[in-house]
C-alpha cells in the first residue's frame, strides 16, 4: 500500500515549536499512533522511519517528532529532562486529538519507551503500548555520562559526549530522572503492552525488559530480538519489529480505531460513554465530553482492569470540582485573599439510623464526606461564609434535590 507524509509543527511542553512528521496511509487511517525516539536521537532515525512506514502500510497513521532541543525542534536540550519528554508526548497526543484523532497506539524506543510508559496514563484513548529496548528506570541513561556526574553535581552542569555529539546536561536532569517511579506507572498502565528487547543489547540490558514485564499486568507480551543491536541499525531487525508490531497492534486498535473514526463529538452538554473493548478490560469505558476523552473502570478486585477512576470517583470528582470552582468565583468577586482551594471527598454506605439529619431511618443510605481546605490570609468570618457557599454549588444542589432520570433505548 502506498503511503504519504506531512511535515508538521506543534507547540511543545516548554512553549517552543516541535518538528514532526506524520506518516499516512493512502486511504483513510483506521487509527493513529505516536512514536517516541531514543535518548538524544531524532524522529528520523532509521528504525523510527521503517516502523512508521510499515504501520502506515497497514492503515495506521504514525506521528513521530523531535523532543524539545533535538533534531529540527526548537528549545534548549540542557533545559529538558525526562518529565519534559513525557509532557512533550502528551502535547503531541493533544495535537493529534485536535487536528486528526487521538493516538490509539504509543511506541517508544529506548528512553522513548520509558517515556511512553509514563505518558500512557495521561492519554486515555491509547489502548496499546509498545517499547523497544526500553529501560525500566529512566535513571539508566545516566550511565552514558557517569564520569561527568561529579562535575554536574559540583558545577550545576557539564558538557558530555553522547553518541559522539556534545550535549550540555544540568543537575536538574539528574534530579528529575532520580525522582521517577516508572514501575508504579507500569503497574497502573491498564493497556495492552508489547515489549521488544534484544538479549545482546549492550546499551540497555535485557534485565530491563524482565523488570518491565514483571511490573505490568496482562495483556502483555515479550518479543526477543535475538542478536539485534540497541538502535536496530540492521535493516532486517527494524523490518522485523515493524511487521510484528503492525500485526500485534491490529488486534487491539483496529476495531476501536474504526469505531472512533465514525464517532461524532457529543453535542454541548452531552456526555457519551461506551465500552473501550475487551482487549483493554471487560468493564473499561471510554468517556467523551466535548473534545475531552476520559477513561472509567473498576479496580481489579471488583473485576475491572483499573484503567481509570470508577463511577463513584467521577461522581465525587464532579462535586469536588464544582465546589472548588464556586468558591473561587465567589472569593474573586468579593476580592478576598483566597490563594488555593483543595477539596477531599469520600463516599460510603452507612446505616440510616446513624444519620441524625436524614428522613430515612431504615436500611442504608449514601454518605459523602467533603473536607475543604482554604489557603490564604482569610479571617474567620470569610472562612465560614465560604463554607456556606460550598453548599450552594450547582452539583451539590443537584445531588440533594429530587432527581428524575429518564432512560430509553436508542432507536
Amino acid at each position: 500500500m502506498e503511503t504519504r507524509f506531512e511535515k508538521l509543527t506543534f507547540p511543545g511542553s516548554m512553549g517552543t515549536a516541535l518538528a514532526a512528521r506524520l506518516e499516512l496511509p493512502a486511504a483513510k487511517p483506521t487509527a493513529f499512533a505516536l512514536f517516541a525516539h531514543c535518548f538524544t536521537c531524532t524522529k528520523d532515525i532509521f528504525a523510527a522511519g521503517r516502523i512508521a512506514g510499515a504501520l502506515a502500510e497497514k492503515g495506521i497513521a504514525v506521528l513521530r517528532f523531535d523532543f524539545t532541543g533535538l533534531g529540527a525542534s526548537e528549545g534548549d536540550f540542557a533545559n529538558t529532562n525526562f518529565s519534559s519528554n513525557v509532557a512533550d508526548l502528551v502535547k503531541a497526543a493533544d495535537f493529534l486529538r485536535e487536528r486528526y484523532r487521538a493516538p490509539s497506539l504509543l511506541i517508544g524506543h529506548s528512553l522513548g519507551g520509558a517515556a511512553v510508559l509514563a505518558a500512557a496514563g495521561e492519554i486515555p484513548e491509547a489502548l496499546a503500548v509498545a517499547t523497544i529496548g526500553a529501560p525500566a528506570d529512566p535513571a539508566h541513561v545516566a550511565k552514558h555520562f557517569t564520569d561527568a556526574i561529579p562535575d554536574i553535581e559540583k558545577s550545576g552542569e557539564a558538557e558530555v559526549l553522547l553518541a559522539g555529539r556534545p550535549f550540555r546536561v544540568k543537575k536538574q536532569f539528574l534530579d528529575d530522572i532520580a525522582g521517577q517511579r516508572l514501575k508504579e506507572r507500569i503497574a497502573r498502565l491498564g493497556k495492552a503492552l508489547l515489549i521488544f528487547h534484544s538479549p545482546t543489547d549492550t546499551i540497555v540490558g535485557i534485565d530491563n525488559a524482565r523488570a518491565i514485564y514483571e511490573a505490568a499486568r496482562h495483556p502483555k507480551s515479550f518479543i526477543s530480538l535475538d542478536d539485534a543491536d540497541h538502535l536496530l541499525s540492521r535493516r532486517a531487525d527494524a523490518v522485523y519489529v515493524a511487521e510484528v508490531l503492525a500485526a500485534w497492534a491490529g488486534r487491539y486498535i483496529a476495531e476501536a480505531g474504526a469505531a472512533a473514526s465514525e464517532a461524532e463529538r457529543p453535542e454541548p452538554g452531552t456526555v457519551l460513554v461506551e465500552e473501550a473493548g475487551t482487549a483493554i478490560g471487560r468493564l473499561a469505558q471510554t468517556i467523551r465530553a466535548g473534545r475531552h476523552r476520559l477513561a472509567a473502570d473498576e479496580p481489579t478486585e471488583s473485576g475491572g482492569a483499573d484503567t481509570g477512576p470508577n463511577p463513584y470517583e467521577y461522581l465525587l470528582a464532579g462535586l469536588g470540582a464544582c465546589t472548588s470552582m464556586t468558591l473561587r468565583l465567589y472569593a474573586d468577586h468579593k476580592k478576598w485573599p483566597l490563594e488555593r482551594v483543595r477539596v477531599r471527598l469520600a463516599h460510603a454506605k452507612i446505616h440510616a439510623q446513624d444519620c441524625a439529619d436524614c428522613e430515612t431511618k431504615d436500611g442504608k443510605i449514601d454518605r459523602i464526606e467533603r473536607r475543604i481546605e482554604l489557603a490564604g490570609p482569610l479571617d474567620e468570618g470569610q472562612r465560614q461564609r465560604l463554607l456556606e457557599i460550598a453548599n450552594k454549588c450547582p452539583v451539590h444542589r443537584t445531588l440533594e434535590s429530587e432527581i428524575g432520570i429518564v432512560t430509553a433505548l436508542a432507536g
